[in-house]
Protein backbone atom coordinates (compact mmCIF):
# COMPACT_ATOMS: atom_id res chain seq x y z
CA UNK A 1 0.00 0.00 0.00
CA UNK A 2 1.14 3.07 -0.98
CA UNK A 3 0.77 5.88 1.56
CA UNK A 4 1.55 9.69 2.64
CA UNK A 5 2.45 10.79 6.17
CA UNK A 6 2.36 14.36 7.37
CA UNK A 7 3.67 15.84 10.74
CA UNK A 8 2.53 19.18 11.84
CA UNK A 9 3.19 21.29 14.47
CA UNK A 10 2.01 25.11 14.52
CA UNK A 11 0.59 27.94 17.47
CA UNK A 12 -3.11 25.73 18.62
CA UNK A 13 -6.11 27.38 17.80
CA UNK A 14 -9.80 26.08 16.93
CA UNK A 15 -10.54 24.14 13.55
CA UNK A 16 -7.04 22.38 12.83
CA UNK A 17 -7.84 18.96 12.90
CA UNK A 18 -11.13 19.73 10.67
CA UNK A 19 -9.21 21.44 8.56
CA UNK A 20 -6.65 18.73 7.69
CA UNK A 21 -9.25 16.45 7.67
CA UNK A 22 -11.07 17.89 5.10
CA UNK A 23 -8.18 18.81 3.12
CA UNK A 24 -7.72 14.78 2.98
CA UNK A 25 -11.03 14.35 2.37
CA UNK A 26 -11.57 16.67 -0.52
CA UNK A 27 -8.78 14.96 -2.52
CA UNK A 28 -10.69 11.31 -1.48
CA UNK A 29 -7.68 10.45 1.24
CA UNK A 30 -8.49 7.83 2.76
CA UNK A 31 -6.64 8.51 6.35
CA UNK A 32 -5.69 5.52 7.89
CA UNK A 33 -4.19 7.08 11.07
CA UNK A 34 -4.51 10.75 12.94
CA UNK A 35 -3.13 11.48 16.12
CA UNK A 36 -2.63 15.38 17.71
CA UNK A 37 -1.70 16.68 20.89
CA UNK A 38 -1.92 20.12 22.61
CA UNK A 39 0.83 21.35 25.21
CA UNK A 40 -1.10 23.55 27.18
CA UNK A 41 2.19 25.20 28.30
CA UNK A 42 3.37 26.95 25.24
CA UNK A 43 0.38 26.83 23.21
CA UNK A 44 1.60 24.09 20.51
CA UNK A 45 -0.55 21.97 18.42
CA UNK A 46 0.98 18.62 16.76
CA UNK A 47 -0.40 16.33 14.84
CA UNK A 48 0.44 13.18 12.38
CA UNK A 49 -2.06 12.02 9.60
CA UNK A 50 -0.92 8.87 7.18
CA UNK A 51 -3.44 7.75 4.45
CA UNK A 52 -3.26 5.93 1.39
CA UNK A 53 -2.57 7.37 -2.01
CA UNK A 54 -4.16 5.27 -4.12
CA UNK A 55 -7.35 6.99 -4.96
CA UNK A 56 -5.66 10.49 -3.80
CA UNK A 57 -6.40 13.35 -6.53
CA UNK A 58 -2.92 14.97 -5.81
CA UNK A 59 -0.04 14.05 -7.57
CA UNK A 60 2.98 13.37 -4.79
CA UNK A 61 5.14 16.34 -6.10
CA UNK A 62 2.13 18.68 -5.41
CA UNK A 63 0.70 17.50 -2.65
CA UNK A 64 2.99 19.80 -0.10
CA UNK A 65 2.39 22.94 -2.16
CA UNK A 66 -1.26 22.58 -2.39
CA UNK A 67 -1.64 21.86 1.50
CA UNK A 68 0.60 24.85 2.17
CA UNK A 69 -1.57 27.55 0.44
CA UNK A 70 -4.96 25.57 1.44
CA UNK A 71 -4.30 24.77 5.29
CA UNK A 72 -0.86 25.52 6.11
CA UNK A 73 -0.46 28.87 5.66
CA UNK A 74 -3.72 30.19 7.14
CA UNK A 75 -2.72 28.08 10.66
CA UNK A 76 1.14 29.45 10.41
CA UNK A 77 2.38 25.63 10.00
CA UNK A 78 5.50 23.92 9.93
CA UNK A 79 5.21 20.78 7.97
CA UNK A 80 6.43 17.55 7.20
CA UNK A 81 5.41 15.04 4.37
CA UNK A 82 6.75 11.30 3.87
CA UNK A 83 6.29 8.91 1.05
CA UNK A 84 6.59 4.94 2.19
CA UNK A 85 7.22 4.67 -1.82
CA UNK A 86 11.17 5.20 -0.87
CA UNK A 87 13.09 3.62 2.07
CA UNK A 88 15.12 5.81 4.67
CA UNK A 89 18.63 5.16 4.70
CA UNK A 90 20.51 4.90 7.69
CA UNK A 91 24.16 4.76 8.49
CA UNK A 92 25.57 3.14 11.42
CA UNK A 93 28.62 4.05 13.75
CA UNK A 94 29.97 1.87 16.23
CA UNK A 95 32.90 0.98 17.96
CA UNK A 96 33.64 -2.26 20.11
CA UNK A 97 30.35 -3.28 21.62
CA UNK A 98 28.08 -5.27 19.55
CA UNK A 99 25.00 -5.76 21.21
CA UNK A 100 23.13 -2.57 19.72
CA UNK A 101 24.64 -3.58 16.38
CA UNK A 102 23.60 -7.10 16.37
CA UNK A 103 19.89 -6.28 16.97
CA UNK A 104 19.95 -3.83 14.41
CA UNK A 105 21.42 -5.86 11.94
CA UNK A 106 19.13 -9.09 12.69
CA UNK A 107 16.14 -6.65 12.60
CA UNK A 108 17.09 -5.70 9.17
CA UNK A 109 17.84 -9.11 8.35
CA UNK A 110 14.24 -9.89 9.41
CA UNK A 111 12.26 -7.25 7.54
CA UNK A 112 11.38 -5.82 11.17
CA UNK A 113 13.11 -2.25 9.95
CA UNK A 114 11.70 -0.72 6.45
CA UNK A 115 15.03 0.73 5.61
CA UNK A 116 18.28 0.67 3.67
CA UNK A 117 21.92 0.18 5.73
CA UNK A 118 24.51 1.78 2.81
CA UNK A 119 27.44 1.16 5.00
CA UNK A 120 28.63 0.98 8.77
CA UNK A 121 31.59 3.11 9.89
CA UNK A 122 33.88 2.19 12.85
CA UNK A 123 36.67 3.44 14.40
CA UNK A 124 37.79 0.04 15.08
CA UNK A 125 38.21 -3.48 13.15
CA UNK A 126 36.48 -6.18 15.65
CA UNK A 127 33.01 -5.59 14.25
CA UNK A 128 34.02 -5.44 10.46
CA UNK A 129 33.47 -9.80 10.34
CA UNK A 130 29.82 -9.21 11.68
CA UNK A 131 28.56 -5.80 9.63
CA UNK A 132 30.48 -7.95 5.85
CA UNK A 133 28.69 -11.20 6.89
CA UNK A 134 25.46 -8.73 6.36
CA UNK A 135 26.96 -7.56 3.10
CA UNK A 136 27.07 -3.87 4.33
CA UNK A 137 29.95 -1.90 3.47
CA UNK A 138 32.15 -1.61 6.09
CA UNK A 139 34.76 1.62 6.64
CA UNK A 140 37.34 1.49 9.17
CA UNK A 141 38.27 5.16 10.28
CA UNK A 142 40.44 5.34 13.26
CA UNK A 143 40.05 8.44 15.43
CA UNK A 144 42.17 10.06 17.90
CA UNK A 145 42.55 13.76 18.86
CA UNK A 146 45.30 14.65 16.06
CA UNK A 147 42.77 13.42 13.37
CA UNK A 148 39.38 14.38 14.89
CA UNK A 149 38.41 17.51 12.54
CA UNK A 150 39.76 15.37 9.47
CA UNK A 151 38.27 12.03 10.43
CA UNK A 152 34.75 13.62 10.49
CA UNK A 153 34.96 15.73 7.04
CA UNK A 154 35.17 11.82 6.02
CA UNK A 155 32.44 10.61 7.51
CA UNK A 156 29.98 13.36 6.50
CA UNK A 157 31.70 12.83 2.71
CA UNK A 158 30.65 9.33 2.85
CA UNK A 159 27.01 9.99 4.09
CA UNK A 160 26.23 12.54 1.27
CA UNK A 161 27.97 10.12 -1.28
CA UNK A 162 25.40 7.33 0.56
CA UNK A 163 22.66 9.74 0.42
CA UNK A 164 22.43 8.81 4.16
CA UNK A 165 18.96 9.99 5.65
CA UNK A 166 19.73 9.67 9.19
CA UNK A 167 22.53 8.10 11.53
CA UNK A 168 22.63 5.40 14.75
CA UNK A 169 25.68 5.49 16.96
CA UNK A 170 25.29 2.12 18.20
CA UNK A 171 27.58 2.44 21.26
CA UNK A 172 29.83 4.56 19.18
CA UNK A 173 32.58 5.89 21.53
CA UNK A 174 33.22 8.91 20.54
CA UNK A 175 31.81 12.43 21.07
CA UNK A 176 30.61 14.17 17.68
CA UNK A 177 31.45 17.71 17.25
CA UNK A 178 28.76 20.43 16.47
CA UNK A 179 29.13 20.97 13.19
CA UNK A 180 28.54 17.27 12.42
CA UNK A 181 25.62 17.68 14.24
CA UNK A 182 24.66 20.54 12.59
CA UNK A 183 24.91 18.29 9.38
CA UNK A 184 22.04 16.33 10.38
CA UNK A 185 19.48 17.98 12.87
CA UNK A 186 17.44 15.83 14.79
CA UNK A 187 18.86 12.97 12.93
CA UNK A 188 21.36 11.37 15.07
CA UNK A 189 20.49 8.89 17.57
CA UNK A 190 22.10 7.74 20.63
CA UNK A 191 21.96 5.41 23.24
CA UNK A 192 23.27 5.51 26.54
CA UNK A 193 23.01 4.18 30.19
CA UNK A 194 19.98 6.32 32.00
CA UNK A 195 18.74 6.77 35.27
CA UNK A 196 22.60 6.36 36.58
CA UNK A 197 23.26 9.60 36.55
CA UNK A 198 25.65 9.63 39.42
CA UNK A 199 27.70 7.47 37.84
CA UNK A 200 29.95 8.46 35.49
CA UNK A 201 32.95 6.93 33.32
CA UNK A 202 34.12 3.66 31.81
CA UNK A 203 32.26 1.18 34.21
CA UNK A 204 29.37 3.19 35.51
CA UNK A 205 27.77 -0.36 36.04
CA UNK A 206 30.25 -1.33 38.48
CA UNK A 207 29.99 1.65 40.28
CA UNK A 208 25.73 1.28 40.83
CA UNK A 209 26.49 -1.84 41.51
CA UNK A 210 29.27 -0.44 44.69
CA UNK A 211 25.97 2.18 45.75
CA UNK A 212 23.09 -1.31 45.51
CA UNK A 213 20.75 0.51 43.09
CA UNK A 214 17.55 -1.11 42.83
CA UNK A 215 16.76 0.02 39.06
CA UNK A 216 19.07 0.46 35.89
CA UNK A 217 17.89 1.84 32.46
CA UNK A 218 18.50 3.17 29.08
CA UNK A 219 18.02 6.26 27.71
CA UNK A 220 17.90 7.07 23.50
CA UNK A 221 17.58 10.40 22.22
CA UNK A 222 18.49 12.99 19.34
CA UNK A 223 21.97 14.13 19.57
CA UNK A 224 22.10 17.34 20.10
CA UNK A 225 25.86 20.14 21.34
CA UNK A 226 24.83 19.16 24.46
CA UNK A 227 26.41 16.42 25.47
CA UNK A 228 23.78 13.57 26.32
CA UNK A 229 20.81 16.23 26.37
CA UNK A 230 18.78 15.86 23.20
CA UNK A 231 15.04 15.31 22.72
CA UNK A 232 14.30 11.64 24.52
CA UNK A 233 12.95 9.22 22.30
CA UNK A 234 12.48 6.21 24.46
CA UNK A 235 13.39 4.97 27.69
CA UNK A 236 13.19 1.89 30.01
CA UNK A 237 14.64 0.33 33.10
CA UNK A 238 15.08 -3.07 34.47
CA UNK A 239 15.12 -3.60 38.07
CA UNK A 240 18.05 -5.30 39.53
CA UNK A 241 18.81 -7.27 43.13
CA UNK A 242 21.07 -7.40 46.21
CA UNK A 243 22.34 -11.18 44.71
CA UNK A 244 23.34 -9.64 40.87
CA UNK A 245 26.54 -9.27 40.13
CA UNK A 246 28.87 -6.48 37.99
CA UNK A 247 28.60 -8.37 35.60
CA UNK A 248 25.36 -9.38 35.68
CA UNK A 249 24.39 -5.37 35.78
CA UNK A 250 26.35 -5.17 32.67
CA UNK A 251 24.21 -8.01 31.04
CA UNK A 252 21.06 -6.45 31.90
CA UNK A 253 22.21 -3.07 30.99
CA UNK A 254 22.78 -4.31 27.56
CA UNK A 255 19.75 -5.94 26.87
CA UNK A 256 17.69 -2.80 27.77
CA UNK A 257 20.03 -0.31 25.71
CA UNK A 258 19.62 -2.74 22.44
CA UNK A 259 15.63 -3.04 23.41
CA UNK A 260 15.25 0.63 23.45
CA UNK A 261 17.27 1.93 20.38
CA UNK A 262 15.28 -0.31 18.44
CA UNK A 263 12.62 1.11 19.28
CA UNK A 264 13.52 4.53 18.66
CA UNK A 265 15.04 3.46 15.45
CA UNK A 266 11.14 2.19 14.33
CA UNK A 267 9.74 5.28 16.45
CA UNK A 268 12.01 7.37 13.56
CA UNK A 269 11.62 5.41 10.67
CA UNK A 270 7.74 5.08 11.00
CA UNK A 271 7.81 9.30 11.63
CA UNK A 272 6.26 8.92 14.67
CA UNK A 273 8.68 11.15 16.54
CA UNK A 274 8.50 15.16 16.48
CA UNK A 275 11.09 17.05 17.92
CA UNK A 276 10.38 20.68 19.65
CA UNK A 277 12.72 22.04 21.49
CA UNK A 278 14.39 19.75 23.09
CA UNK A 279 11.13 17.38 23.79
CA UNK A 280 9.53 14.87 21.62
CA UNK A 281 6.17 14.60 20.86
CA UNK A 282 5.99 10.54 19.91
CA UNK A 283 2.70 9.00 18.18
CA UNK A 284 2.36 6.24 19.34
Amino acid sequence: MKTATIIIQCPDQKGIVAKVSDFLYSYKGNILEIDQHVDGEIGMFFMRAAWELESFDLEKDKIAEIFQQEVADEFEMKFELYFNTSKPRMAIFVSKLSHCLFDILSRYYSGQFDVEIPLVISNHLELKKVVTAFRIPFYYLPVDKSNKAEVEKQQIELLKQHQVDFVVLARYMQILSGDFIKSFPNQIINIHHSFLPAFVGAKPYHAAYERGVKIIGATAHYVTEELDAGPIIEQEIARVRHHNSPSDLVQIGQDVEKVVLSKAIKYHLERKVLAYRNKTVIFY
